[in-house]
């Protein structure tokens, strides 16, 4: 554990750009957004002579209901959880890129021959870089995703306090930030069983191409994709050229992508357990970060024929590795 300790902690500082400051930057970039915005909005209501009354919002708020006062929290759980979309596409490039050239670029500037003169096993090496991907990068996007959208909710409620509205109580009691995190922590599990197909393959290719890793790890999957469809257009064989597109072509190349599975638990009418049609934007995060709801997938042969086909070629993987001899 000591050992495997350290070659994550190697891992972090050789990648700490990706890791840590991509998510970080990707935040702040979002936070220079949401200061744009509000400056903007004081600009032109500057102008306009727009004056804007104190409002109390405490007193609002003491006379509300309990169904108002959730409502209220739902909207603010929302805000929260937006930076979430902007920071998961940052992620799913560093996951995708980093997995890529996790085994290949030790080959290209030989550095792994430093490496395999120490007492490090391959799958050691391996497994540490697959955890790295599936779970010290979501963990970091996680909390920077939180830490953004609660920095968000203080500059709106800085510019609310501008113009005598108080925001810090209702701010301070109504959204569940803890909850939050803990929910979007919790499906790092699932997460990394759902990804373990792209992480596999790509890590397959990082360690048995010799060169251009990246042309092989598309080439492949999506001329199988091709193939197929040609052989359904004209009719040589009984093939689902739909279910082969879904299943085998975006599982291998978009599975680490945050959340993969939501759309498919979610548009499921079979399986859902919410109403889209009448669902409001609350109701479909609360259903997607269900940990009971999320955790039962783990059963669908999805998750399971995935996971299975993602473990075999992160042994592939590490076989590559061992005997792979670019000289």
């Amino acid at each position: 554990m000591k050992t495997f300790y350290w070659l994550v902690k190697r891992e972090f500082w050789e990648h700490r750009g990706s890791f840590l400051w991509a998510p970080i930057i990707t935040g702040g970039v979002m936070l220079l957004l949401t200061l744009m915005s509000l400056v903007t909005s004081e600009v032109f209501r500057a102008r306009r002579g727009v004056q804007v009354q104190g409002i109390d919002f405490n007193t609002i708020t003491a006379h509300m209901g309990p169904d108002a006062l959730q409502t209220i929290g739902k909207a603010l759980d929302v805000i929260i959880l937006a930076p979430i979309v902007l920071i998961g596409i940052v992620m799913f490039l560093v996951v995708f890129f980093y997995c890529l050239g996790s085994l290949y670029d030790d080959r290209r500037d030989r550095s792994i021959l430093f490496w395999k003169s120490l007492p490090i096993s391959d799958r050691d090496t391996v497994l540490s870089k697959a955890f790295c991907a599936t779970v010290l990068v979501p963990a970091i996007a996680i909390v920077t995703s939180v830490v953004t959208g609660l920095l968000i909710m203080v500059m709106m409620a800085i510019t609310a306090s501008l113009h005598g509205a108080n925001l810090w109580q209702m701010l301070w009691t109504l959204p569940h930030p803890f909850n939050i995190a803990a929910s979007m922590l919790s499906c790092i599990p699932l997460y990394v069983v759902w990804a373990l197909p792209t992480v596999g393959w790509l890590m397959l290719c990082s360690a048995w191409a010799r060169n251009k890793p990246f042309l092989w790890a598309l080439i492949i999957p999506i001329g199988s994709g091709i193939f197929v469809s040609w052989f359904n257009l004209m009719g040589l064989f009984n093939l689902s050229d739909k279910w082969f597109w879904g299943n085998m072509v975006a599982r291998s190349l978009l599975s680490v992508i945050p959340g993969g599975w939501i759309p498919g638990q979610l548009f499921d009418h079979g399986n859902s357990q919410i109403d889209l049609a009448g669902a409001d934007g609350h109701q479909v995060f609360s259903s997607a970060l269900a940990v009971s709801h999320n955790y039962a997938l783990l059963a669908s042969p999805e998750f399971l024929v995935g996971a299975v086909a993602g473990a075999a070629m992160i042994v592939g993987a590490i076989w590559f590795r061992r005997w792979r001899d670019d000289s």
